[in-house]
């Protein structure tokens, strides 16, 4: 996902190694040099998958320019050069897009939590359909159709923000994100996408660091919205008695549930104010009248949670239509965190076995379980194991006997289940990913292993960032005709 405050790996960003070091901006070559009457700048061909404009210099050699889209012409600033391509970023824009548009942000320029605001909204979606299936194609994937968009609101959505904290050797502090390509923190006061009640804190949570007796002892903070309120957490480097004091008046003043990790080694969390029951909601399968009804997932800090509720819903209601005719059928939920998934599949009458690396967060799990069907346990049984072992994932198939396997992995992927899944195949999988590489990697593992993509979605989770979520449903022939009964030849 789009991570506020965190750097893109470069090597990520270009998919080509040799970094040879930053240097001081110099122009890109054009063809002024032509005669009076060419052309200034370069032209921008297409839009690379990280969102940047991909262009060619007089000589040839590729650039990557930040801030340009296709068909502009730009002045091309090179601050990173490459034995294969150079990084550069817009210092003129002499011709503009007319799907460019004024940033919302006023630190788009600085922050490095953003970087499509200058597209426009329907074109950034576009995007990341195309680039979905680009990456599908190259690994010779066919797809059926376009992909369907999962998309909210493009402001005022994200639920979650980890804010860097740090005092410089004057004693100036800065509270923020990181700037982009850098450690370096930029101040923020306001950021469009957060939820209101998370937005609204920015200031005063400045004000208030800045009050501390000792603010350096202060490593960031996390925010979280959750149906109880919002939830501040301090990453406290050494306990610090009065310092605690004024904490504790800050979540009083602005009714915050407040806790804090203390200390350097191992910290524990510790909550400052009363402990809460921390919970969201999510869609549940329809009743018989095709009403549906909610279900609440309780969560501690530290726990996944899909950083836009909205568009999590979605994705939800998305699956329960895909995944149709579960009534007593067995389903596999790898990577189920707290349950955001298996308890849906469950209200839907699957017999899920939720599969997760955390033992806190199978705890959860299992209590929501219960919470979630008073009187009548919901079909939910949870288990942890390291699904990054080739042999326990091989046992959960083979005990589990899965008609169908959801899987909604970290960024790395789930090459080791995906390796399992084309030796012992099922009639369905239902990838949900948050890495578009990784997912196109398994996604190939997955069709060379015989089954057939059969639904595609793009989710826009993260408007205005080139961070693409998307979920894809694959079929498996051969199960199918196991199932009705048939032999492979009949």
């Amino acid at each position: 996902m789009a991570m506020l405050g965190k750097r893109r790996p470069t090597r990520e960003r270009s998919g080509v190694s040799g970094l040879q070091g930053r240097q001081a901006p110099r122009e890109a070559p054009d063809d002024r040099g032509a005669g009076e009457n060419e052309p200034r700048g370069i032209t921008i061909e297409r839009l690379t998958h990280d969102g940047r404009g991909l262009a060619h210099d007089a000589l040839g050699k590729t650039l990557f320019v930040e801030g340009a889209l296709p068909g502009e012409r730009v002045e091309a600033a090179v601050h990173l050069t490459r034995k294969r391509f150079d990084e550069a970023h817009v210092r003129e824009l002499l011709e503009a897009s007319p799907e460019r548009v004024t940033p919302p942000c006023a630190h788009v320029d600085r922050c490095g939590g953003c970087d499509l605001q200058h597209l426009a909204v329907p074109a950034q979606r576009r995007h990341k359909q195309v680039v979905l299936l680009d990456l599908l194609a190259r690994q010779g994937i066919e797809t059926p159709g376009e992909p369907q968009l999962l998309a909210g609101a493009d402001h005022g959505y994200r639920r979650r923000a980890r804010l860097g904290v740090k005092v410089g050797a004057e004693g100036q502090l800065h509270l923020g994100f990181r700037a982009r390509h850098s450690h370096r923190l930029v101040d923020i006061d306001h950021c469009t996408i957060l939820v209101p009640q998370l937005d609204a804190l920015l200031a005063p949570l400045h004000r208030q660091v800045a009050s501390l007796d000792a603010p350096r002892l202060v490593g960031h903070l996390e925010l979280l919205d959750s149906d109880q309120g919002a939830v501040l957490l301090v990453r406290q480097l050494k306990e610090h008695a009065a310092d605690c004091a004024r904490w504790l008046a800050f979540a009083e003043e602005h009714r915050l549930h407040l806790a804090w990790l203390a200390g350097r080694e191992s910290p524990a969390l510790q909550w400052l104010t009363p402990t809460p029951s921390l919970s969201c909601r999510v869609p549940s399968a329809p009743d018989a009248s095709g009403a549906a009804g909610e279900l609440t997932l309780g969560f501690a800090p530290g726990d996944f949670l899909q950083a836009n509720a909205e568009v999590n819903r979605l994705m939800v209601t998305t699956i329960l239509t895909w995944l149709h005719g579960l009534e007593g059928t067995a389903l596999l939920d790898l990577f189920a965190g707290v349950g955001n998934f298996s308890l849906p599949l469950a209200s839907a009458g699957a017999r899920v076995t939720a599969v997760e690396g955390s033992p806190a967060m199978v705890e959860r799990l299992a209590d929501n379980a219960r919470a979630n069907s008073p009187g009548e346990h919901l079909a939910v049984t949870p288990r942890q194991a390291d699904l990054n072992d080739a042999a326990a994932v091989k046992a959960l198939l083979t005990e589990v006997a899965p008609d169908t396997l959801l899987l909604d992995p970290p960024r790395d992927g789930a090459d080791v289940v995906c390796a399992a899944l084309a030796v012992s195949p099922v009639r369905r999988v239902l990838y949900v990913s948050c890495d578009p590489a990784t997912l196109a990697r398994d996604a190939a593992r997955l069709v060379h292993g015989g089954y057939r993509l059969t639904r595609i979605a793009v989710a826009d989770m993260f408007a205005h960032t080139s961070h693409l979520e998307s979920m894809l449903l694959f079929e498996h022939p051969r199960t199918e005709q196991r199932r009705q009964g048939a032999t492979p030849d009949g």
